[in-house]
C-alpha cells in the first residue's frame, strides 16, 4: 500500500497547536482537539478597497498586486482617469489623452496599451486613438487601422491584439483584428462570430475571446482561441453574457459578472484550454464588469448595475483564507460631539472636549468595546477644533477654540485621573494637528486656521514648553497628523484654494513635500506613523479612507458613516484605527474600529465521511 508519506513527499506531523504557515495538503494530528487536519485550498472573492471614482466600461491591464484601471464612464461624463492597484488599494495615475468608455485595454501597470473606444466627441463616434503607458504617462502612438468601440485587447504592449468590436452606432458588428508591434498595426485573422462587448486574455500567438453580444442584445457564450493568423472555436461558457470582465491565458482564464440579459451576473468560471467550468466562488456584488489579473489572482474593479460602482473585490485560489481590510461598528461615545480631540489606541483611547452645540468639557475614555466618562477638563477651557496626542493615561491636549474669547494656546496633560495645565502655544490657534503617535513630553504642533487666515507655524513641546521650529511648506488649516515628534506626517486639510490633498513629512528639522493624498480634503482624521498611516473622513462628510506606505497614498476600506470634523489626534495604528465622533451632520457619537486585511491559513478537519 502507498503510504501517505510517499505520496505527499512528508510525514505526518504530530501537533499541539494549529501552523500558522504550511504547505497544501501537509496533513498532522492535533493533539489538544485530537483531530487529523490539512490545509486545503479554495478558491473566493474578498471585498478589496475602492475606486477613487466611482465608474464603469473601463479597460484594465497588469495584476492582482500591480493594475491598472483607465478610461469608462462616470455618471456624468466620460472618463480620462488612471488609476493603479497595488494589491490593496488605488492611488491616482497619469491621465489618458482622449477621454473615452468601451475601449480595449491590455499590458502591465507599467506597459500598457489603450486602444479604440468610444470618444468623448462626437458622442456616438468610435476612436482609432491607441495610447501606450509607462507606468506614469499616456502617450499617443499610431492609430489602428481600423475604428471601432467595444472591442477587446490582449497581449502586451509590444505584441498585442484587438479583436472584435462595432465601428458605430447603432452597431454593426466587427470580426475584425489586428495586431501591434509596439510601432504599427496590421491586419490579423478574422472571427468566427462577429461581435462586442466580449472579454478575452492571453497572447498575440495564444489568445482567447469569450461571451459578448450584438445590436440585438443577443447575448454569447462562445468562445474562440487565436494562434496568431486564426480563429477555432474552443468551449462555450456555462453563462452566456456580454460586458463581462476576465483574463488569464488562453489555457488558464477566468470570466466574472457580465449582463445577461435580462440582470446582471456574479458567475464566475474558469477555463482550461478547452472547457470553462462553474467556481463556487461569486462576486458579492452582480454587475457589467471591468478586471485583470492572471494564474489564481484576479480583481473585478468598477462596473455598472443600475449605477455607477467603485468596489473593488479580489479573486484567490489558495491555501489562506483572505479578510479583507473593514471598519466595524464600536461602542457609541456619551456625548455626541465633533472638533474632539484624541490619544492612545483603538482599545484604549481618550476622547477629550469639542462641540455639541456648544464647547465640551467632556472627556470619556474607551477599553475596546465602550465609554466611560471620565475627569472633565477644568474650567474654563471648554473648548473644541483642538488636537491631542500620547496614551490614554498620559495624553496631552492642545490648542482650539473657545467661543466666544477666541482661539487657545491652551495646553494640559492628563494622568488617567487629573489634568494638569502646562505651557501654552506661542501662537494660539484652532484646527491644528500633531504627531498623534507622540508622547505626553516630546509633541509637534502645526499647521491651523485663524481669523487672518492659515498657518504653517510648527511648534516642538518638550514636556514643559512649546519652542517655535521651521514652518510647513504649505500653510493650511483643519488638518490631520501622524507620527512622533521627531519623525511625522502632515495630511491634507484646507488653504485659501479651498480643499488640498498636500503631505508633508518632518525628520525632526525640516518639512519635504511628498506625495499627495488622491482625494483632496479636510476635517479628516488620521492615525499611524510617517511610513504608515491611515487618514479617513472629509468636512463635506465623506466615507473615504486612504493607506500610506511611506511613498504614496492608495484607497482602503471606507467607514460606514460619511463624517467629517472627528477625532483628532493618535487612536491606534495603520492596521488598528479608531474613529470616533463628528459632524455628518448633526454631530455623532458613533464609533468605528479599523481592521486591516488578514491572511490565514484554510484548516480542514479530516473525518471518515
Amino acid at each position: 500500500m502507498t503510504t501517505y508519506k510517499e505520496l505527499f513527499g512528508k510525514a505526518v506531523k504530530y501537533l499541539s497547536t494549529d501552523p500558522t504557515t504550511e504547505s497544501e495538503g501537509q496533513v498532522w494530528y492535533n493533539s489538544t482537539s485530537g483531530t487529523f487536519k490539512s490545509v486545503v485550498a479554495g478558491a473566493a472573492w474578498s471585498s478589496g478597497s475602492p475606486l477613487i471614482t466611482a465608474r464603469g466600461f473601463a479597460a484594465g491591464a497588469g495584476s492582482q498586486t500591480a493594475g491598472l484601471f483607465f478610461g469608462g464612464s462616470t455618471s456624468t461624463a466620460k472618463s480620462a482617469a488612471t488609476e493603479e492597484y497595488n494589491g490593496s488599494g488605488w492611488s491616482n495615475g497619469g491621465s489618458l489623452n482622449v477621454a473615452r468608455n468601451i475601449l480595449a485595454g491590455t499590458g502591465t501597470q507599467t506597459a500598457a496599451l489603450a486602444a479604440s473606444g468610444l470618444a468623448a466627441s462626437p458622442p456616438s463616434a468610435s476612436s482609432p486613438s491607441v495610447e501606450e503607458y509607462d507606468g506614469s504617462t499616456w502617450t499617443s502612438v499610431t492609430s489602428m487601422g481600423t475604428s471601432r468601440m467595444a472591442a477587446v485587447g490582449f497581449g502586451i504592449q509590444t505584441a498585442a491584439a484587438v479583436a472584435g468590436g462595432t465601428v458605430n452606432l447603432p452597431a454593426t458588428l466587427s470580426s475584425a483584428t489586428e495586431e501591434y508591434n509596439g510601432s504599427t498595426w496590421t491586419a490579423g485573422g478574422s472571427m468566427g462570430t462577429a461581435r462586442y462587448k466580449q472579454a478575452g486574455s492571453g497572447t498575440q500567438t495564444a489568445g482567447l475571446i469569450f461571451g459578448g453580444g450584438n445590436p440585438v442584445s443577443t447575448i454569447a457564450g462562445a468562445t474562440e482561441e487565436y494562434n496568431g493568423s486564426a480563429w477555432t472555436a474552443g468551449g462555450s461558457l456555462g453563462t452566456a453574457r456580454y460586458l463581462l470582465g476576465g483574463d488569464g491565458s488562453q489555457t488558464s482564464s477566468l470570466a466574472f459578472g457580465g449582463d445577461t440579459q435580462p440582470g446582471y451576473s456574479s458567475a464566475t468560471e474558469s477555463y482550461d484550454g478547452s472547457s470553462w467550468s462553474t467556481s463556487p466562488a461569486t462576486l458579492g456584488t452582480a454587475r457589467r464588469n471591468d478586471g485583470f489579473g492572471s494564474g489564481n489572482s484576479y480583481v473585478a474593479a468598477g462596473g455598472y448595475n443600475g449605477s455607477y460602482l467603485s468596489n473593488t473585490e479580489e479573486y484567490n485560489q489558495s491555501a489562506s483564507v483572505i479578510t479583507a481590510a473593514a471598519w466595524a461598528a464600536g461602542g457609541n461615545m456619551n456625548t455626541a460631539r465633533y472638533g474632539l480631540g484624541s490619544a492612545g489606541t483603538q482599545t484604549a483611547a481618550l476622547a477629550m472636549s469639542g462641540n455639541n452645540g456648544v464647547g465640551t468639557d467632556a472627556v470619556e475614555s474607551y477599553n475596546g468595546i465602550s465609554w466611560t466618562n471620565t475627569t472633565s477638563l477644568p474650567a474654563p477651557t471648554a473648548r473644541w477644533r483642538t488636537a491631542g496626542s500620547g496614551t490614554q493615561t498620559a495624553a496631552l491636549l492642545f490648542g482650539g477654540y473657545i467661543g466666544p474669547t477666541g482661539d487657545t494656546g491652551t495646553t494640559q496633560k492628563f494622568d488617567g485621573s487629573t489634568w494638569t495645565s502646562t505651557g501654552s502655544l506661542n501662537t494660539p490657534r484652532r484646527s491644528l494637528a500633531g504627531s498623534g503617535s507622540g508622547t505626553q513630553t516630546a509633541t509637534l504642533a502645526f499647521g491651523s486656521y485663524q481669523p487672518g487666515g492659515v498657518s504653517a507655524a510648527t511648534e516642538s513641546f518638550n514636556g514643559t514648553a512649546w519652542t517655535s521650529v521651521n514652518s510647513m511648506n504649505t500653510a493650511r488649516g483643519y488638518l490631520a497628523g501622524a507620527g512622533i515628534q521627531t519623525a511625522a506626517l502632515s495630511i491634507g486639510g484646507s488653504d485659501p484654494g479651498g480643499n488640498t490633498g498636500a503631505t508633508e513629512s518632518w525628520n525632526g528639522t525640516s518639512w519635504t513635500t511628498v506625495n499627495s493624498l488622491n482625494a483632496a480634503r479636510d476635517s479628516l482624521g488620521a492615525t499611524g506613523s510617517q511610513t504608515a498611516t491611515i487618514a479617513f473622513a472629509n468636512g463635506s462628510p465623506a466615507t473615504q479612507a486612504e493607506s500610506w506606505d511611506g511613498t504614496s497614498w492608495a484607497t482602503t476600506a471606507s467607514l460606514s458613516t460619511a463624517r467629517g470634523a472627528l477625532n483628532n489626534g493618535n487612536a491606534g495604528t495603520q492596521t488598528s484605527a479608531i474613529a470616533f465622533g463628528g459632524s455628518i451632520p448633526p454631530n455623532t457619537a458613533a464609533t468605528e474600529e479599523f481592521t486591516g486585511e488578514t491572511s490565514a491559513l484554510n484548516y480542514k478537519t479530516i473525518t471518515t465521511s
